[in-house]
C-alpha cells in the first residue's frame, strides 16, 4: 500500500492519514489505554487526534513529523480526559465509590507478572506513568518522549528514573517471590 512518493510530505491529507492510520492506529490506542485505562475512551481519543491532524494538514510545518503530531495529540487528549474525569469525580453528587477501571489491555495481557506490572504502573504518579509507558511500551527515545509530553529531556530522565525505582519497590515482594519459585 505504500506509495512510490517519498513519504508524508509528498502526500495529500487523505493519503497521509490513511497510511498513518494503517501503520500506527493500534500503537496509539495502546498508548492512550495506558494513560486513560479504558479501551473505548482511548479509541475515541485516537480517532479525534486523527481527525484534528487531518483538518490541520495544510498548516503542519513538517508533514514528515505527522506521527509525532499525532502522538502529541493523543497524549494531550488523554490528559484532558483525565482532567475531565477528576472534575466529574470531585463534583459527583453521589458519594458511592465508583467501580475500578478495567485494566489496560485486560483482554490481551495474560499472566500474573504483567498484571502485577500494570497494577504497579497504576500506582505511579501520572507523569512517571506516562514517561515509562512511552519509553518501554512504545520504545520512544528521550527526545521523542520530551516532545510528546512537552517537557525537557532532563525531566524525562528524572521521571523515568523515579518511576522505575518506585515500580521496583512496588514489585519488590512479587519479584522476590517469583525468583524463589524458579529456584
Amino acid at each position: 500500500m505504500p506509495r512510490a512518493s517519498s513519504g508524508p510530505a509528498a502526500w495529500d491529507a487523505d493519503t497521509a492519514l490513511e497510511e498513518l492510520y494503517a501503520a500506527h492506529w493500534r500503537r496509539l490506542v495502546r498508548l492512550s489505554v495506558l494513560l486513560v485505562r479504558d479501551v473505548g475512551t482511548a479509541e475515541e481519543i485516537v480517532q479525534d487526534a486523527f481527525v484534528a491532524v487531518h483538518g490541520r494538514w495544510s498548516r503542519l510545518r513538517d508533514h514528515d513529523l505527522a506521527l509525532a503530531y499525532l502522538r502529541q495529540a493523543v497524549v494531550n487528549r488523554s490528559r484532558s480526559t483525565l482532567r475531565h474525569r477528576a472534575v466529574v469525580l470531585r463534583h459527583a453528587s453521589s458519594s458511592a465509590p465508583l467501580p475500578p477501571a478495567p485494566a489496560a489491555d485486560e483482554t490481551t495481557i495474560g499472566g500474573d507478572r504483567r498484571s502485577a506490572v500494570l497494577d504497579g504502573m497504576r500506582q505511579l504518579p501520572q507523569r512517571q506513568r506516562q514517561v515509562l509507558a512511552l519509553r518501554y511500551y512504545l520504545d520512544l527515545t528521550e527526545a521523542e518522549i520530551a516532545d510528546a509530553l512537552g517537557i525537557s529531556r532532563g525531566a524525562v530522565k528524572s521521571h523515568a528514573s523515579r518511576g522505575s525505582a518506585a515500580l521496583r519497590d512496588l514489585l519488590g515482594s512479587y519479584l522476590s517471590d517469583d525468583r524463589e519459585d524458579e529456584s
